[in-house]
């Protein structure tokens, strides 16, 4: 069920894009979803990049993580409970690279890596936040002691030659 279309979104100044407003799909209108069941529907089996919630009301925290990770996908993932355990466990159990535990849409500060997991990354490198700079740097390491005048010692840290006292 389409609980909110965004299809013929408009933006001012730009006629003649191909616009979608915020959209959200209820795969599971008026109950719960089905564990038996397969879940063939697009918007499951499909990674949409697009402003598109799409809400899935599985009956347990068990269902909740199975139907998680059975996605080949793993960018991000939500869920809503008041149970501290239970946001714990899917925090930990759940194969996304972003949860969202109580926020609809797990969307990173940009000093954070956008993490995808599974089918959702390409490469073992994530492209923003700290990991993007990482991956873009040449990193050094310079390590430097002054004497404090010539011939001077360097503070106890004088390299041991052969010889020499």
């Amino acid at each position: 069920e389409c609980v909110l279309d965004g299809r013929g979104a408009e933006v001012a100044g730009h006629g003649g894009g191909n616009w979608l407003g915020p959209t959200i799909l209820d795969l599971t209108p008026g109950g719960h979803y089905d564990p038996k069941e397969e879940i063939t529907n697009s918007a499951y089996t499909e990674e949409i990049f697009a402003p598109v919630l799409t809400v899935l009301t599985v009956p347990t925290l068990d269902d909740a993580i199975r139907v998680t990770n059975a996605n080949p996908y793993g960018n991000g993932a939500a869920v809503f409970t008041s149970d501290g355990a239970s946001a714990r466990r899917f925090q930990y159990e759940c194969e996304a690279g972003q949860v969202g535990i109580n926020v609809p849409v797990p969307v990173p500060l940009p000093f954070f890596s956008f993490t995808g997991n599974k089918a959702s990354i390409r490469g073992d490198v994530n492209f923003y936040g700290k990991s993007g700079v990482h991956f873009f740097t040449q990193l050094k390491t310079v390590t430097s002691n002054w004497q404090w005048g010539r011939g001077k010692d360097l503070g106890g840290v004088t390299m041991p030659l052969p010889g020499k006292k």
